[in-house]
């Protein structure tokens, strides 16, 4: 259930709206961001929030990279899988990722840190391959800058994790 203060945050923002449909995006990013994922139960609140069906949101999350239906790790690697990305690279970006993190496109690395998953193209050609983490962007990517830039992002969950 979506907490109230949440609820409230929305509902505010499609009344603002001059058609509700118009927020679709915004209130399934914001579940996404409370449940770690577009669950079903989050479908199903969006679309009451937004007097659409269950089945017009479900076509809308399966279409967008950026909305995940199923679980994910807290950091969501988007490889870009455009041709330009795959021509500068001996091998794959996505896979030299999913064999260094033991996993396979959508899995969650054991720890719970790290998914992989193919985009399309991420529009930054000329800083080949690329690949996007949480939506921060990484270019002219080698397997060593792989690993500084997986080794950033669990120190720095680790040091939070710490801290808490």
């Amino acid at each position: 259930m979506i907490p109230e203060r949440l609820h409230n945050k929305l509902a505010k923002q499609i009344a603002a709206a001059e058609k509700k449909r118009e927020k679709a995006i915004d209130v399934m990013y914001a579940l996404q961001g409370h449940y770690g994922y577009m669950s079903d139960e989050a479908v199903v609140e969006a679309a009451e929030l937004l007097s659409m069906t269950p089945l017009e949101l479900e076509e809308l999350a399966t279409f967008y990279d950026f909305i995940y239906r199923e679980p994910v790790g807290k950091y969501v690697i988007h490889v870009c899988d455009g041709v330009v990305c795959w021509m500068y690279h001996e091998g794959s970006v996505f896979d030299y990722l999913c064999r260094k993190l033991g996993v396979k496109t959508g899995e969650i690395t054991r720890d719970g840190l790290f998914t992989v998953l193919p985009t399309a193209c991420i529009g930054d050609c000329h800083h080949a391959p690329a690949m996007l983490v949480n939506g921060e962007f990484f270019g002219a990517l080698t397997p060593e800058l792989i690993d500084e830039i997986l080794e950033r992002f669990a120190d720095e969950y680790f040091k939070r994790a710490i801290t808490r």
